[in-house]
């Protein structure tokens, strides 16, 4: 099941199974759910995978096999996908019935028209249902709210209500909790706007890099959004994003139904201008833009795609940041200019992504925070007085000579609905006895919160949390350590009497 809350969500489906079961006689002995998983394709079906493994391989100790009903396999574009799964399970001698449906899989023409029928309702569900969606987001969009992704220097989130009236601003991390509530852009404080349009003077009238406007930012001491200092890529981003003109600009890319991760054409991208406050007069924006193009074009094509080139051999993968911070290299937004978009850019010199690369520099980021994180949760251990060994080589923690704790960091990711998930892997080689997963905030910046996952209760190697995830994972959520630093603590025997 996709989302919990719907008729599908696995509990309301094992109730259904179970009341199967005992009137057919049957016994379960053995569960395979994916939990908060999207059924368009199998690649992110672990538990789906694991049954089809266990059946082909003969590991299966069973010989039916119990399905709410046909949409369960998945709700695949192409339906002889599902009927290949069941095919397959057939094969091996292991029967399938359908506990929700009205009608027996019992192999006559009837059942086998139902299914096909079935099976190609499913997939135009989630067509329609992708459609829908979009129309939904692309018309919010054009009445000027927000559709996620963070503020940027000089502006900030504003929470509205239906009626337009303001609420508050959101801070990092932090998004709407009403469903009609909406989020607009606003200005942010008089000393980030005066940053920002000091850039835009500097570049346009003095005729500075991007490269020497974040040297002097830096020097300063400015610091972007993030926190961080200043690149040529960050300050190219700030000189070419039309939101400081106060256009509402969305669909610059999309991934619809789990395909291909693609750039759409910029006629093909739903906008609205003039909808937020402007911090950049146009004129000054669009001047900006006509140096930038301006600049390479003294570049033939094959100059701008050796240069790419020279830049995907360092590398190994391309992207938009990936090229505005590389030195002597046009940007992003001239190769998207010069060759109608970036990924014919890419064709030419021999790159073909099939979805999006920005995760591995976030995962960079992240394995850069984990010591600090993991030095955080020891001295909380050691100050609620519990004792830790850390083996150097594995960062295994041992709590109190009794316990062992894994600390891993779960990256926040987006599906192409808009919804949040996390992906965890518990090390199965290791078998700590307590996995202390940390969850972090939808721009991977800061923790959002924490699981603490017992090896006695997970069955699973591998779990993907959605925002709610059911008593059977958020039973072990926490908000902060407290209470696990709580659990490393010692106690005399009197007190513990």
């Amino acid at each position: 099941m996709s989302t919990e809350h719907q008729q599908y969500s696995t509990d309301n489906q094992a109730a259904t199974i179970a009341i199967y079961a005992e009137k057919h006689g049957l016994e379960i002995v053995k569960t395979y759910a994916d939990e908060g998983k999207s059924g368009l394709n199998i690649k992110g079906r672990p538990a789906l995978q694991a049954l089809l493994d266990d059946v082909e391989s003969g590991r299966a100790d069973f010989a039916v096999l119990l399905v709410y009903d046909v949409s369960r396999w998945g709700r695949f574009q192409d339906p002889d996908e599902a009927a290949s799964y069941e095919l397959r399970c057939k094969s091996k001698g292991v029967r399938v019935l359908y506990c929700g449906e009205e009608w027996e899989n019992d192999g006559s023409i009837g059942s086998s028209i139902i299914k096909t029928v079935k099976r190609a309702m499913a997939g135009e569900y989630s067509r329609e249902l992708s459609v829908k969606v979009f129309a939904g987001q692309a018309n919010l969009i054009r009445l000027g709210y927000r559709q996620g992704g963070p503020a940027g220097y000089g502006l900030r989130r504003q929470l509205v209500d239906q009626q337009g009236v303001a609420k508050g601003l959101l801070g990092r991390g932090e998004h709407k909790s009403i469903a009609t509530d909406r989020v607009i852009l606003v200005r942010g404080p008089d000393e980030e706007i005066a940053i920002v349009r000091e850039v835009y003077r500097r570049f346009i009238e003095v005729g500075e890099s991007e490269t020497e406007i974040a040297l002097d930012l830096n020097d300063r001491g400015v610091r972007t959004d993030l926190g961080r200092e200043w690149t040529r890529g960050t300050v190219h981003q700030l000189l070419i994003n039309e939101k400081y003109i106060g256009n509402n600009v969305w669909a610059r890319t999309s991934c619809k139904l789990k395909g291909e991760h693609v750039e759409n054409a910029p006629e093909d991208w739903v906008r609205a201008n003039g909808v937020f406050d402007a911090i950049i007069p146009a004129p000054m924006f669009d001047a900006a833009q006509a140096i930038i193009v301006k600049r390479s074009e003294k570049l033939s094509d094959d100059q701008m795609l050796e240069a790419l080139s020279q830049i995907f051999a360092q590398r190994g993968f391309l992207s938009g940041l990936i090229i505005d911070e590389a030195e002597d290299c046009p940007s992003s937004s001239v190769f998207r200019s010069r060759f109608g978009s970036l990924l014919r850019a890419y064709t030419l010199v021999g790159f073909a992504p099939d979805h999006d690369y920005r995760y591995l520099e976030i995962n960079r980021r992240l394995r850069a925070m984990h010591p600090g994180i993991l030095a955080g949760i020891i001295g909380g251990i050691e100050k609620a007085g519990g004792t830790v060994v850390r083996d150097p080589q594995t960062e295994l923690l041992r709590i109190n000579g009794e316990f062992s704790v894994s600390i891993t960091i779960a990256r926040c990711f987006q599906t192409a609905a808009g919804s949040n998930r996390w992906k965890l892997r518990l090390d199965e080689k290791l078998r700590p006895d307590i996995t202390l997963a940390v969850r972090m905030d939808t721009d991977n910046e800061t923790a959002k919160d924490y699981y603490l996952l017992p090896a006695l209760d997970m069955r699973e190697a591998a779990l993907r949390l959605a925002d709610f995830n059911g008593l059977s994972l958020d039973a072990y959520r926490f908000d902060t350590l407290e209470f696990f630093y709580r659990l490393t603590a010692r106690a005399s025997l009197r007190a513990a009497a």
